[in-house]
């Protein structure tokens, strides 16, 4: 699936642009990243925490992750827009993902994630809201 690979490159590349200059937050931009994070960190918690969920509360969780980075990039635009754009993309899977068992018909085409799909995709939000932390950090 490669979440969270996708997001590594993703936070590098902000990280970078933050670094070099490319990109200053505005004070608007840095307090919607900050909601953004603290909207991830809500969602999904430590690794203990997620894994000792059931699989239907686990799933709720990473589409609360949808939701925040959704209503975050509906907030806003230029390079912090097209971050969690990336984001979102990254996590696009999770969209297609269901707990339940199907008893007869279709399921729209959703899917039965394994365990290990949960892991990644909850330690792709982690590493988001550690992107989030570094890009909004002052620069010192």
């Amino acid at each position: 699936m490669n979440m969270r690979r996708i997001v590594a490159v993703l936070a590098e590349e902000a990280e970078q642009q933050v670094r070099s200059r490319v990109w200053q937050l505005e004070p608007d931009d840095r307090a919607l990243a900050l909601e953004t994070e603290a909207g991830l960190r809500d969602a999904v918690g430590p690794p203990n925490v997620q894994e000792a969920l059931p699989q239907i509360k686990r799933l709720e969780h990473l589409r609360e992750t949808l939701a925040v980075l959704a209503i975050s990039l509906a907030r806003t635009h230029g390079r912090l827009a097209w971050f969690l754009s990336g984001a979102l993309n990254a996590l696009e899977p999770v969209l297609r993902w269901r707990a339940l068992q199907i008893d007869h018909g279709t399921s729209f085409g959703t899917v039965l994630p394994k365990p290990e799909d949960y892991t990644e995709a909850e330690d792709a939000v982690r590493q988001l809201q550690h992107a989030l932390t570094q890009i909004t950090a002052e620069p010192g």
